[in-house]
């Protein structure tokens, strides 16, 4: 069975004809799309999948890094350069781990001071793989700010659709007046 089959399956049959439910939809995932609501469509393998594949891309990124390293040694440039190439990735690193461990619970205060670091976590990017291989243990990176988001959009839909008296179709008009025709 397909993904979309089995969310009209969920849905029922009004939702099946319209194509999408009534309400709030939930925000896709990287890795994951929409299975982490329900945590179904192989989820916990996605993590896994997630936890394994972030921590080789790390592994991989330092044996990168290592070889440039040595690029560096092997052109005689000095040992002050060599320290601050190391330091360099090291607080990249540390802050881009941070920062996305932070993007995980919640969304940034400012977005334009989120573009100015783009270019440090693009340096730091093994803390950026670190920090999903870390997050990827706990549930999908980013679960639990779109879940309480998500339960809050529901909350207030159910809120709003309990407060409606009827379908306004349904009502009837008062004597000596027509509907208006389209």
């Amino acid at each position: 069975m397909s993904e979309k089959s089995e969310a009209s399956d969920r849905t029922g049959p009004s939702a099946a004809s319209t194509g999408t439910a009534p309400g709030p939809q939930p925000e896709s995932i990287r890795f994951f799309g929409t299975t982490w609501v329900e945590r179904d469509g192989r989820y916990a393998l996605r993590r896994v999948g997630v936890a394994l594949g972030s921590l080789a891309a790390a592994v991989a990124s330092c044996f990168v890094l290592r070889f440039a390293y040595q690029g560096l040694e092997i052109a005689d440039i000095g040992s002050f350069v060599g320290i601050l190439v190391v330091l360099m990735f090291g607080i990249c690193s540390a802050i881009a781990f941070r920062k996305t461990w932070e993007g995980f619970s919640r969304r940034p205060a400012e977005p334009a001071g989120e573009d100015n670091l783009r270019n440090l976590k693009t340096i730091g990017f093994i803390g950026s793989l670190l920090a999903y291989f870390f997050r990827s243990f706990l549930e999908a990176p980013g679960e639990k700010l779109r879940r309480t988001e998500y339960e809050a959009a529901v909350a207030q839909y159910a809120k709003r659709r309990s407060a409606r008296t009827g379908n306004p179709a349904g009502r009837k008009t008062p004597k000596g007046r027509k509907p208006r025709r389209k």
